[in-house]
C-alpha cells in the first residue's frame, strides 16, 4: 500500500507523506546550520503560504532557531522595524508577492546585498548575514532555498541531530507580531510548548482527527495557519492542504469539492464539512 499523502499544495502541484516533508525540512534544517546559524538566531519568513514556509517551519524548530513570521503585505518600514527589533541572522523570502518586489524592497533596506561578500554586510541591518530567495530566480547576493536544502541533504543530520537533542520545550521557536494599528508592530515571543499545546487542544476542540483533511486558506504568517492549521493537523495525523498562496474563494472552495476536505478554516471560525451528501 502506498504511503498516505498527508500534504497537498495545489498551487503547486506538490503532495507528499509527512515522511518526505520530514526529509526536506530536516536537509534544509542542515543547510541553516551550514551556514553558521547557531540556536537562539532568529529566521525571518516573508512570503504566501507555500511549500516553503511549512518546510521552514519545522527545519527552524528542529534547529533550535527562532522563526520570525513576517507579514506579506508589510510595506518597506514594517519589514525594516521587525527585521531589526529582533536581530534577523537570515531572511527567508519569495522574490514577489501580488504588487510587491520583496528582492527590490530588501535591497533599499540593504543596498550592500550582491557585493561578492559571502555574508551580508549592512549597514542598515547590521545582523542580517543571509538572504535566501524562494523559487527558481537567481538574485545577485541571495542564496537559493534549494541551493541550501542540498547543501544540507549531502552534510547529513549528524550535527542537526545532536543540536536537537539540546533544545528544551520551553525553548523559543517563534515570533509572531501584533498588527500594530496603535502603534509599530510589537514581538511575541513563543514556545515549543507554546505552539504544541494551542495546536493540539484546539484541534480537540474543533474535532480533528486522524484521517481528516483541513483545509488552510489562512495565512501561514498568523498563528491560524501555522499553528492551528499545520501543527494542528501534525498532531492529529491529518493532512494539511493548501488551496492557493493567499486567501481565493472560488480556489478555495474548487479545493475543498477535489481533495475531499472535511475541515474547512476560515476567518474565525472553522467548518466541518460532510463528506457525503445527505
Amino acid at each position: 500500500m502506498d504511503p498516505v499523502k498527508r500534504w497537498f499544495v495545489a498551487h503547486q502541484e506538490i503532495r507528499w507523506t509527512y515522511s518526505e516533508l520530514k526529509m526536506r525540512s530536516d536537509a534544509f534544517a542542515s543547510g541553516l546550520l551550514a551556514l553558521g546559524l547557531e540556536p537562539g538566531d532568529r529566521v525571518g519568513i516573508w512570503a504566501p503560504n507555500c511549500a516553503e514556509w511549512t518546510i521552514a517551519q519545522f527545519a527552524t524548530a528542529k534547529a533550535g532557531l527562532i522563526l520570525v513570521n513576517i507579514n506579506p503585505a508589510y510595506r518597506l518600514s514594517e519589514l525594516e522595524h521587525v527585521l531589526r527589533a529582533v536581530g534577523c541572522r537570515a531572511l527567508i523570502t519569495a522574490a514577489r508577492f501580488k504588487a510587491s518586489d520583496y528582492i527590490a524592497m530588501i535591497r533599499e533596506l540593504a543596498p550592500e546585498l550582491g557585493n561578492g561578500s559571502d555574508e551580508l554586510q549592512s549597514s542598515r541591518l547590521p545582523e542580517l548575514r543571509h538572504v535566501i530567495s524562494i523559487g527558481a530566480g537567481s538574485y545577485a547576493g541571495c542564496l537559493a532555498f534549494d541551493r541550501v536544502l542540498d547543501r544540507g541533504k549531502q552534510l547529513g543530520s549528524q550535527r542537526l541531530n545532536s543540536v536537537a537533542a539540546a533544545i528544551q520545550m520551553d525553548d523559543a521557536v517563534n515570533i509572531q507580531f501584533t498588527s500594530g494599528t496603535t502603534g509599530l508592530p510589537k514581538g511575541a515571543t513563543l514556545s515549543h510548548r507554546n505552539l504544541i499545546n494551542n495546536a493540539f487542544f484546539v484541534g480537540e476542540a474543533t474535532g480533528i482527527e486522524p484521517g481528516s483533511r483541513v483545509c488552510i486558506p489562512v495565512p501561514l504568517y498568523h498563528c491560524f495557519g501555522m499553528v492551528m492549521g499545520n501543527l494542528g493537523c501534525v498532531t492529529h495525523a491529518a493532512t494539511m492542504v493548501y488551496p492557493s498562496e493567499s486567501f481565493d474563494s472560488l480556489k478555495t472552495l474548487e479545493t475543498v469539492e477535489a481533495e475531499r476536505c472535511d475541515v474547512l478554516y476560515g476567518g474565525t471560525h472553522h467548518v466541518h464539512c460532510p463528506t457525503e451528501p445527505p
